[in-house]
């Protein structure tokens, strides 16, 4: 360059002469785009979340095509499970990004009483999304919206495994966004691994927990924060006084959808020996009622993501009984929905998190075994439980841990925005959704401006440090000042005083002020 700028041409790097890789050079690009402050004003982030909403609106057909051909997804289906909710938490935080974005006020100490004191969320800077193949759109993309809406930059890394899902977003997608600074990159183990070698501001990873280790110890040599969405076995108790029927049908619902490749399906149930038959016999009810007599020909029961998947979950039944269901194509990648009775805790089926369309039940005494069964393995992402009893519900939220609790039903807390959604342990660390996005993806930055005035109150922090100076420390210091309740206070004090007034001016004969009283009254 005449100027002497160091440059990249065809992948080379001017000042070195080394050669960049195509990720290299996508990185570089979105930190320099982000580094211009163009993702800094809120009008621009909710343009770029306009256009996504505008791109799943107008493309609702190709997303719909990519998913069929990837699970086997009806387009109801992929609308009900992928794109509805995205939907939503754009026009959230759409809705809500001026308060999002906004200095959030704190309380003070009398030290700081007079001072501004707030929280400022800002940008991170670049995050990596890699996205996960059962949920191609929806988990791939709810992260980004969060990411738009805290003024980062984005690259999206959707898996490979679905591979329509991926090519339609590589092509589809940078027609909507800023091409420099929401990039999608495709590509495989290989393409993963050399994005992981360069430095983010945050990596936002959904996957299986073997991956989440690598993809934490690749951020660690940058120092590099992460969310991780897992998973894991959750387990789904059932107490035998409850409604058997309605909790069958709940749980058959929440198990099958997908095909079982659900990372917050119930992956196992946990009831006594006396209601095991009961539990079997109304799943097949559900079954039948969900899927008809024949789930293989059925549009809204998909197939196994591949035959590698495919051959994994077949050989978890090894050595268990099946209770009912238990067919399957290797060709179509088709397993049927299938109900596992008798599964003790070294059942092969228990190893490993199953996701796949098999359902084992395990025998308990009563709720103080199943809790003990889940507390003896890692934490799962959700715990279930089927009661009519408050008490019991409460007992199994009090005496174990997950990333979430779900109490008569299955699936359902996925959609509540306002709920963080995440693991804790084996399942995960950080959460997502809503505003629980924005704050994850945001750096809340502390700040505090104070005037240079009032320097007799600061020098009881300068040296010496004398006994008196250590007192009046403690109570300036210690003193928390909670201004919303204290404008409160004085606005009642206020009041009273008016209030006081008007009662002590009504009350004295012939006073000048009592025949104005009137007029107003009058009036």
């Amino acid at each position: 360059h005449p100027r002497g700028r160091i440059g990249t041409f065809g992948g080379t790097h001017l000042a070195s002469g080394m050669h960049m890789s195509r990720e290299q050079l996508i990185v570089q690009r979105a930190r320099k785009s982000f580094q211009t402050g163009k993702t800094k004003p809120l009008e621009f982030r909710v343009h770029q979340l306009k256009n996504l909403l505008r791109f799943i609106t107008e493309k609702r057909r190709n997303i719909a095509d990519a998913v069929k051909k990837d699970l086997g997804k009806s387009e109801h289906g992929t609308e009900l499970f992928e794109t509805l909710g995205l939907e939503g938490e754009i026009n959230l935080a759409i809705e809500n990004l001026m308060e999002w974005a906004a200095p959030r006020p704190v309380e003070k100490n009398l030290l700081t009483i007079s001072d501004e004191v707030y929280i400022q969320p800002e940008p991170l800077g670049l995050v990596l999304i890699i996205g996960a193949w059962n949920y191609p759109w929806a988990v791939t993309l709810q992260p980004l919206v969060g990411a738009i809406a805290a003024g980062n930059a984005a690259i999206i890394k959707p898996s490979e495994v679905s591979s329509y899902s991926a090519k339609a977003m590589e092509e589809l997608l940078p027609l909507y966004l800023d091409k420099d600074l929401y990039p999608v990159v495709t590509g495989g183990v290989l393409e993963t691994q050399e994005l992981l070698k360069q430095k983010f501001d945050h990596i936002f990873y959904t996957g299986s927990s073997a991956v989440g280790r690598l993809v934490m110890e690749a951020a660690s040599h940058h120092l590099t924060p992460v969310t991780l969405e897992l998973g894991g076995k959750s387990p789904c108790y059932i107490d035998k006084n409850c409604d058997i029927t309605v909790a069958c049908r709940r749980i058959t619902w929440g198990k099958f959808v997908n095909c079982g490749q659900t990372c917050i399906a119930p992956d196992y149930i946990l009831c006594e020996p006396s209601i095991q038959s009961t539990v079997v016999e109304e799943i097949r009810k559900c079954i039948k009622e969900f899927y008809t007599d024949n789930p293989k020909s059925f549009e809204d029961y998909g197939r196994i993501i591949n035959q590698r998947h495919f051959k994994r979950i077949m050989a978890l039944m090894d050595g268990s009984t099946v209770a009912l269901g238990g067919d399957s194509d290797e060709s179509q990648c088709y397993i049927e929905p299938t109900v596992l009775k008798d599964v003790t805790s070294e059942s092969k089926v228990m190893r490993e998190e199953i996701f796949g369309p098999l359902l084992p039940i395990i025998t308990v005494s009563g709720v103080d075994e199943a809790i003990q069964f889940i507390n003896e393995r890692e934490k799962p992402l959700v715990v279930y439980v089927f009661s009519h009893e408050k008490k019991l519900i409460k007992r199994v939220i009090a005496e174990t841990s997950s990333g979430a609790l779900l109490a008569n039903d299955c699936l359902v807390h996925f959609t509540v925005s306002a709920l963080p959604f995440g693991g804790v342990g084996n399942s995960g660390m950080g959460c997502y959704h809503g505003r629980h996005t924005f704050d994850q993806l945001s750096h809340l930055r502390s700040c505090l401006i104070k005037q240079l005035k009032m320097e007799g109150v600061n020098s009881m922090r300068y040296p010496p440090h004398t006994a008196k100076k250590m007192s009046w420390a403690r109570f300036f210091l210690l003193k928390q000042v909670n201004m919303g309740r204290l404008r409160r206070t004085v606005l009642l004090a206020m009041l009273a005083g008016l209030a006081a007034f008007a009662v002590q001016v009504t009350s004295v004969p012939n006073s000048p002020n009592k025949s104005y009283i009137r007029q107003l009254n009058w009036r």
